[in-house]
């Protein structure tokens, strides 16, 4: 581009096809994998496959994957993300639509054509919004089988609301690490434009020195 012209501004994510592409990859491997640890866990963690039209699981021992840092248990989750707001399921299934719609309407009109970060975070929370979709809509509860820090009691004899004593007594998924993984690489991405932006706008306002360079003409 010549010297003085006229900058073109970047495309939006949504009239560009690799963005699509980015997008797309990481919803479907995204909720391919969520759906497919589920339907394993459900068939292979408990003694027997577990009938999920059943009331409940049946009393079952964990499965150790590393010692006090992750075991498999079988939860049926009528809640949101690690339980929270349980028998609240038409509402987490229309908030979960109307967040689905709001992050795609953010990936097109928001985000930048090239903003790979920002797309694959989207795709994280799409997909992750989308495995625990279908759990609620399909079986009417979400299917939750990762247990972190088993045996670790919290300090002083404390204790969390309704007795439980454990560092970190919630069971959840891979559709949650997905979900909570893309809020924080977006948080992060987003604070990462905000502190460009800023630096930028500095730049522009610093004075120039008597004798300095002119301000060249941006290409």
């Amino acid at each position: 581009m010549a010297p003085g012209a006229p900058g073109r501004a970047p495309r939006r994510a949504w009239r560009s096809p690799l963005a699509w592409v980015v997008l797309i990859i990481v919803c479907a491997t995204g909720v391919f994998a969520d759906l497919g640890f589920k339907a394993w866990a459900f068939r292979n963690v408990a003694p027997n496959p577990v009938v999920l039209e059943h009331e409940h699981i049946p009393a079952h021992p964990p499965v150790v994957v590393i010692p006090r840092l992750l075991n498999l248990h079988l939860v049926k989750n009528e809640g949101a993300v690690f339980g929270i707001g349980a028998n609240q399921r038409m509402f987490f299934i229309a908030f979960t639509i109307a967040a689905l719609v709001s992050a795609v309407a953010v990936f097109g009109r928001w985000t930048k054509a090239n903003a790979t970060i920002a797309h694959i975070a989207i795709g994280l929370i799409v997909a992750g919004g989308f495995g625990n979709l279908y759990d609620r809509l399909h079986f009417g509860f979400v299917r939750d089988f990762l247990h972190m820090l088993p045996g670790w009691s919290l300090p002083f004899g404390l204790n969390w609301p309704g007795g439980n004593n454990e560092v970190f007594p919630w069971v959840f998924n891979v559709a949650d690490v997905m979900l909570l993984l893309g809020m924080a690489t977006m948080m992060w991405y987003m604070n990462s434009l905000e502190k460009q932006r800023k630096l930028a706008a500095d730049a522009a306002a610093a004075p120039i020195a008597p004798g300095g360079p002119a301000p060249r003409p941006a290409e």
